[in-house]
């Protein structure tokens, strides 16, 4: 039993007589102190004990209820229920709080375990009406920004270092802003939607047909749709994109206060994260992209950024920081993308090597060139990554120009200081090397592209990469 925050003659009482075989749930509430009685539960699962109540402590139609089947949560006063999942179990709700200053939602179950909603305050603004609209952002809190410290040596899902397994842990809630937003309907491929249309039509007993080859063809080369969320800075420039599923319903995803990545590999399929922004006023839209269009779902909506500022030693002049971190990211940026396209020099090198062996047309002499282009490749290397001769050997030895770049990047990735001495005197050592290094890279291009046309002149075998001529 417990009274409203809202009216001191409201009061809210659930009880259970599941001891007793019967297992229906029992909600009431009173708004004459007790003096009268209205059931509440309605459509509530019709076997699910209800163990206990909650009212949100600004919204007095806002109500939780623990149920044998979960929580469920109802935005109109017990009128309807609404199950709550977002990865809660199909579990027994014994008992729940509030956590009032974050808005939390703090579940105990019968198993002894605990859960955590952080965050509810967007069902305060859930309407009826955001399920007659395409797309829906709810207000966004605002953020603190802060570096995530890790006392224990461990990252990620392992926050526990080498503590071992009876050391408990659990994951914190990313660091970022949370980007709560309600989708209507599912982004479903021509497929699903036909999928679905033939499950309609068997359940009614109508004829389904097979589709046409046209119609096949359409499918399988439809890409997939998705939704794209879009961060604005606050004079509207885009600063970020984020792609994630378009699943149906209430959904959250975070934004971690940062830049795109300077690269795409194979691992990542938008660039990942890179340098900070800086504390501030931002929005953030929704997109779907469906056929190959994108159609704005949702208009941006203004949120905040501040800093926690509890750094020992921050930054006092936080835009010099900023242009010295957009500095080395450009600088990582065409250095990652020229490493990537030496390496790719260097498969192309060893594969005209093959060539010249498999065509004995070609004369042997062919060879000497691309033993002079592996000798200036394989000093590249070196400039690149370091003398590896040396470190092997555990010999002192120069960083490489990645080394380099990383160490600064590394460091302005995980700190609020401004960067030292050191830093930026490696970052005119790393740009300088880096220039010369660029411009042998695009010489070895060059003679690397002569010797292919000569592989094609001669009709050798055709490598990778190489488009043969064709009369």
């Amino acid at each position: 039993i417990i009274t409203s925050l809202h009216d001191k003659s409201t009061v809210y009482a659930v009880f259970n007589q599941h001891r007793y075989g019967d297992f229906h749930p029992y909600v009431f509430r009173s708004k004459d102190a007790g003096k009268t009685w209205v059931a509440i539960q309605h459509n509530l699962p019709e076997r699910g004990s209800v163990y206990c109540i909650a009212e949100d402590h600004v919204n007095p139609n806002l109500l939780f209820a623990g149920t044998e089947f979960g929580v469920f949560c109802s935005i109109d006063g017990g009128e309807k229920w609404l199950p709550m999942k977002g990865g809660l179990p199909t579990i027994a709700i014994r008992d729940m709080e509030i956590q009032r200053r974050e808005n939390d939602l703090v579940l105990a179950t019968f198993g002894r375990g605990f859960y955590v909603l952080d965050d509810y305050s967007p069902l305060r603004n859930f309407k009826k009406e955001d399920t007659t609209r395409a797309a829906t952002i709810y207000p966004v809190k605002d953020a603190w920004m802060f570096d995530e410290a890790n006392p224990l040596g461990g990252f990620g899902e392992s926050p526990k270092g080498s503590m071992g397994e009876g050391y408990f842990t659990t994951p914190n809630p990313k660091v970022g802003s949370v980007f709560t937003y309600y989708l209507k309907d599912d982004l479903q491929t021509i497929k699903q939607k036909r999928q679905k249309a033939e499950a309609e039509k068997i359940k009614k007993g109508d004829p389904v047909y097979y589709p046409s080859t046209d119609s096949l063809r359409m499918e399988d080369e439809q890409p997939k749709p998705y939704l794209l969320f879009t961060v604005y800075d606050a004079a509207g420039n885009a600063i970020r994109r984020i792609k994630t599923d378009g699943s149906k319903g209430m959904h959250r995803i975070v934004w971690d206060f940062r830049y795109p990545g300077g690269s795409i590999d194979e691992s990542s399929s938008d660039g990942g994260s890179g340098f900070k922004v800086l504390p501030g006023d931002y929005k953030v839209g929704i997109y779907k992209f469906e056929d190959g269009a994108f159609t704005q779902l949702a208009a941006p909506v203004s949120f905040k950024v501040a800093a926690l500022n509890w750094a020992s030693l921050p930054a006092t002049d936080k835009q010099a920081l900023q242009s010295y971190a957009n500095k080395v990211n450009e600088l990582s940026r065409v250095a990652d993308g020229t490493y990537a396209y030496f390496r790719q020099l260097s498969n192309q090198l060893n594969q005209v090597k093959a060539a010249i062996i498999a065509a004995p047309q070609l004369p042997l002499s062919m060879s000497q060139q691309t033993d002079k282009l592996q000798k200036r490749m394989n000093a590249l290397n070196t400039q690149f990554n370091g003398d590896a001769t040396l470190a092997e050997r555990q010999f002192e030895a120069l960083p490489g120009i990645r080394d380099r770049i990383n160490n600064i990047a590394g460091g302005l990735l995980s700190n609020t200081a401004a960067p030292t001495n050191t830093f930026m005197q490696s970052y005119n050592v790393a740009a300088k090397q880096f220039t010369a290094a660029y411009n042998e890279v695009k010489s070895i291009d060059a003679e690397i592209k002569k010797l292919q046309q000569m592989l094609e002149q001669n009709k050798a075998p055709v490598i990778p990469g190489a488009l043969p001529d064709w009369k």
